[in-house]
């Protein structure tokens, strides 16, 4: 069963879902081989959630982890770009 796991989380870091978020986002900090463990024990449980609790899937989407804590993920880039030499200054966008 670990195997078959395995074989469709590597399936699926290829598509634009929030498993794949995860796995690319636990792949930087902890390697491949482990992102693919924990996104498969991820993908167990919502199995076992949809069986028990006789619900359809509720995907997230592939930016659910940049929207969890917006000001972090902006300070964080901001950083990023003063680091690689640039002055940066945030304006809020319009919405037309």
């Amino acid at each position: 069963m670990r195997a078959v796991l395995a074989e469709v989380v590597w399936g699926i870091t290829r598509t634009d879902t929030y498993l794949a978020a995860q796995y690319h986002r636990l792949a930087r900090r902890k390697g491949k081989r482990r992102a693919v463990m924990a996104v498969a024990h991820s993908l167990l449980v919502i199995i076992y959630h949809v069986l028990r609790e006789k619900k359809p899937y509720e995907e997230l989407g592939p930016d659910y982890f940049d929207q969890l804590d917006t000001e972090r993920t902006q300070r964080y880039y901001v950083r990023r770009l003063e680091q690689l030499g640039f002055n940066v200054e945030l304006a809020p966008a319009h919405i037309a």
